[in-house]
């Protein structure tokens, strides 16, 4: 099993991808989803180990994070700032706007434009940054047009208050419909080992050169328990289960950027060391039949 400690910047193994053809990240990210409180909501339990993951992510070689307004709300943002501001100047950093908070695991999708501009506002002032480098819709709102919705990112781009437009849990029609209002860099929808409902989503993207993020990619942490269903395949690679899935992920597709998210260093650690996993044609294929079966 890969010491990271003795890797320095081991991320850098995962490859790069441009976000946007302009923006290089090593294709191992990290989700600071976690590193706020239970149900997503409120401080974290540990404010200094939170601020450590960030630090450590960054020390590890990760040079893409991925946060949103609705993460704490807005603590997630505010975390990210306090531990690595003033940025390395290879750091991507993406937020999102689209989901209103109300309290514990409860999630509103909002997407009239002034709330969108509004939360772009704020994540600015939260990141400490006078650009954000991809603004992503968190879900399209159904109440809303899309046209309207995606406007108000295109009038916040024009502003230079951000650079590049992503979206969140969409199909290929609705990233089609997406693109003809605007260019889309980057299309964020669940997805993992054993959940591959977006494989469409996920082609349409690799063929077009969209970054493709998936949440959860170690589907909720099931890929990386101990009775993970890749633990006699990961035993047989000396790896952790979770070093296994997120490799596959990384094998999966040139455009994947997997985001695994945690709120302990160690946790960081053994997911990053991923990156150093190499598979084979033949192995990958074995993962997906067992997994698809």
């Amino acid at each position: 099993m890969t010491d990271v400690r003795a890797t320095p910047h081991i991320a850098e193994r995962s490859g790069t991808f441009r976000i946007g053809g302009d923006l290089p990240v090593h294709r191992l990210g990290f989700g600071a989803m976690r590193v706020v409180g239970d149900g997503v909501w409120g401080p974290p339990r540990d404010r200094d180990e939170a601020l450590a993951v960030l630090r450590r992510a960054v020390d590890l070689g990760i040079t893409f994070i991925d946060t949103a307004d609705s993460y704490g709300p807005q603590i997630s943002e505010q975390l990210i700032r306090e531990a690595l501001y003033p940025y390395a100047e290879d750091l991507v950093i993406a937020t999102k706007a689209g989901l209103a908070r109300t309290g514990p695991s409860q999630w509103h999708k909002l997407g009239r434009p002034a709330y969108l501009k509004q939360q772009a506002e704020l994540s600015l002032r939260n990141l400490g940054v006078e650009r954000i480098d991809l603004f992503q819709l968190h879900r399209i709102d159904p109440e809303v047009p899309l046209a309207d919705q995606l406007g108000a990112l295109v009038e916040l781009r024009e502003q230079g208050k951000i650079n590049h437009i992503g979206l969140s849990e969409v199909t290929v029609d609705e990233l089609s419909a997406a693109r003809a209002i605007t260019p889309i860099a980057s299309v964020q929808n669940q997805y993992a080992p054993s959940f591959r409902q977006s494989e469409d989503v996920l082609e349409q993207c690799e063929k077009d050169g969209i970054a493709f993020l998936p949440w959860a990619p170690v589907a909720r942490g099931e890929m990386a328990a101990p009775e993970s269903p890749l633990a006699s395949i990961a035993a047989e690679h000396e790896v952790a289960p979770v070093q296994l899935a997120l490799s596959w992920l990384l094998y999966r597709s040139p455009a994947m950027i997997p985001i695994p998210g945690t709120s302990r260093v160690t946790h960081l650690e053994e997911n990053t060391a991923a990156a150093s996993v190499r598979l084979s044609e033949a192995e990958v294929e074995r993962i997906s039949q067992f997994l698809g079966s």
